[in-house]
């Protein structure tokens, strides 16, 4: 009986899984499909004819190596930046003591409240006076630090015992020391699932670099995406070509970190 329900159990997660993983499918098999079989009716799931035209015309079209390589410099140092400041916020508020801790971590917890539709106007004057408008600049710094990153580093660090760290200050360690060495090798799963949510979130990001990049030549992808849809038509091939490829850092990103997300998922509610 206990084989039969393990059986459905794993049977019913493929279908949840197969359900989610069937529209990227679907997008990724008809980014190789002619433009005849794209509108054809009824639809096949399989290529009738491989092409690789549409990613050909794609790539051609509005210089999208460009875009790419702008893309991935403003999400590599986002992420680095958001992991960074998360990792030494979240620590401080965890194991430092010092006047208005609590009351300036409940300030930066309200922010959630905050949609980024409110925020979008001071942020864009903001960065207007710093001149970081229509650069690349103005996509990494604003993004920097996350109430959520800083949310939950500090409650990865509140699990870690004091008496370790006091242990590494009896040898003689000094505070920024006892932080690179101690606590960041102890939080690489809270670290790796930073990574992974804010290379995802900067990577997808279409609303800030709209309204921050006017310079074609600074476009990043998900922009340069827009542009397969016009007025009157819309460039399927290469949208779905183009689609599938912004799809691949992403996924790269989370297999190269998923040993350390997977592990803290089991870890999740183990700790007292």
């Amino acid at each position: 009986m206990r084989a039969i329900l393990s059986a459905l159990k794993a049977l019913a997660l493929c279908l949840v899984a197969a359900v989610f993983l069937l529209p990227m499918l679907w997008l990724v098999l008809s980014s190789f499909k002619g433009t005849q079989e794209l509108v054809a009716w009824p639809p096949r799931f399989l290529p009738k004819a491989w092409t690789l035209a549409n990613y050909a015309a794609g790539l051609r079209y509005g210089d999208f190596p460009r875009f790419f390589a702008n893309t991935a410099i403003a999400t590599a140092a986002s992420t680095l930046l958001s992991v960074s400041i998360s990792a030494m916020a979240g620590y401080a508020f965890a194991k430092y003591r010092f006047p208005g801790r609590d009351a300036i971590f409940v300030a930066i917890l309200a922010t959630l409240m905050f949609s980024l539709e409110v925020i979008l106007i001071p942020m864009f004057l903001t960065l207007k006076q710093f001149g970081l408008i229509n650069s690349l600049w103005g996509i990494i710094i604003p993004p920097a630090a996350t109430p959520t990153g800083i949310f939950l580093m500090r409650q990865y660090c509140l699990g870690l015992p004091d008496e370790l760290l006091e242990a590494a200050r009896m040898d003689g360690a000094g505070e920024g020391l006892i932080f690179a060495r101690v606590v960041l090798p102890l939080a690489g799963t809270v670290l790796s699932t930073l990574t992974i949510f804010s290379f995802v979130w900067r990577w997808n990001d279409f609303m800030w670099p709209f309204l921050v990049i006017n310079d074609d030549e600074l476009q990043t992808v998900q922009l340069a995406l827009a542009n397969f849809v016009g007025q009157y038509a819309v460039e399927w091939g290469g949208l779905l070509a183009m689609t599938s490829l912004s799809m691949l850092p992403m996924l790269l990103v989370f297999l190269v970190f998923q040993r350390y997300f997977m592990k803290g998922i089991a870890m999740t509610g183990l700790k007292a």
